[in-house]
């Protein structure tokens, strides 16, 4: 079948799908529910390709491209919502994968996250909060969510700096100024330098991709602003021990009391199966809490993951806690669920150990 480009994302939203992949001489394929499906009868040539992305990017796209091979931009897609093209090349050919972005930003009930632990570390008025899991791992939409929240109950300025701009906001009580790299700003860390004479409140960086960007982040954190971001690690620990691996040697000691002092609290997430449809997070909260404040800046993170998991008056939990939690609620399977642990005989254990605490007749 004859395939247009609004043909494409209507199937895209259509199947619920979370990203579309086209490759030259190839079919469309559509990731569902995590798992990739081609599209019948979708094959697509190099030449049709290109004739349906070359005219959604204006010159400077086009210009990255030929250049490098590859390229980031956004497309409106109105009713359908917004939608994240990467371009590239591989083996010569044109290779896309588009990310759809709903119309409407996701609450956190709708994405079923913990509300209240992260509603509690939305209380911070400055500081830095970071969201971090793989690609894929709901990042964008958890930031999207935190930041409307704070739209709806805070009378604040909020910049984003993004890469590109996926979720569109409508200001509420909040103003939000949201900068796109390439077309607003030149690079994370101009927008961020830029940022500290806009008269922010709140400050959205896409992701701390490099040194330059972290310590940016860090330092708008230290001067009064709350502070998120994104980063690609699976857990708190990892989270922690990625900013200071990103100082020279010399350096860490400093950053482990900087990082002390500015972190409000780290949410890791990773999707997997829902039992009733669709996918749920398996979710880690930190809090900065003195205690770990104390860890991070005495280079003692290993112990962090203990702290959590004894932390549910401050609203922290570890990924092996809600992992236990979704088998308890019979929301997720117990394949699917060890396949997500890092450690999954831990999450075993800790599931028998329920299930015998419950068995019926068994002495309390």
């Amino acid at each position: 079948m004859a395939i247009n480009l609004n043909l494409l994302l209507k199937v895209m939203v259509q199947n619920k799908a979370s990203d579309t992949h086209i490759r030259g001489d190839s079919s469309v394929f559509l990731r569902i529910n995590g798992a990739i499906t081609p599209i019948n009868s979708s094959t697509m040539s190099q030449k049709e390709v290109e004739e349906m992305i070359f005219p959604l990017m204006n010159q400077r796209l086009k210009s990255i491209f030929a250049e490098k091979h590859e390229v980031d931009f956004s497309f409106e897609g109105g009713e359908l919502g917004r939608f994240r093209f990467n371009v590239f090349t591989h083996k010569g050919k044109i290779g896309v994968a588009i990310r759809h972005i709903p119309l409407k930003i996701p609450t956190f009930e709708e994405l079923r996250l913990p509300v209240e632990a992260v509603k509690k570390l939305l209380t911070n008025e400055r500081g830095l909060i970071l969201v971090t899991g793989i690609t894929g791992s709901g990042k964008t939409s958890t930031l999207a969510a935190m930041i409307e929240y704070l739209n709806q109950v805070w009378d604040a300025h909020i910049i984003t700096v993004e890469d590109p701009i996926e979720f569109s906001f409508t200001e509420k009580k909040c103003i939000i100024s949201q900068r796109e790299l390439g077309s607003d700003t030149t690079t994370f860390v101009d927008a961020l330098r830029a940022a500290m004479r806009q008269d922010p409140d709140i400050i959205l960086v896409g992701e701390m991709r490099d040194l330059e960007t972290t310590q940016a982040a860090i330092t708008a954190a230290e001067t009064g602003h709350l502070v998120f971001a994104t980063l690609h690690t699976m857990n708190a620990v990892q989270t922690i021990s990625r900013i200071i691996d990103m100082y020279p040697p010399h350096q860490q000691s400093q950053v482990r009391l900087q990082l002390s002092e500015s972190l409000r609290g780290i949410v890791s997430q990773r999707l997997l199966p829902c039992s009733k449809g669709g996918r749920l997070p398996a979710v880690e909260i930190m809090t900065a809490t003195p205690h770990i404040k104390k860890m991070i800046a005495e280079n003692t993170i290993d112990a962090i993951t203990q702290a959590i998991s004894k932390g549910g008056f401050y609203g922290m939990q570890t990924f092996n806690q809600s992992l236990v939690k979704m088998h308890k609620e019979g929301m997720a399977k117990l394949e699917d669920i060890l396949q997500a642990a890092s450690n999954p005989d831990d999450v075993l254990l800790a599931i028998k150990g329920i299930e015998q605490e419950i068995e019926p007749g068994r002495a309390k």
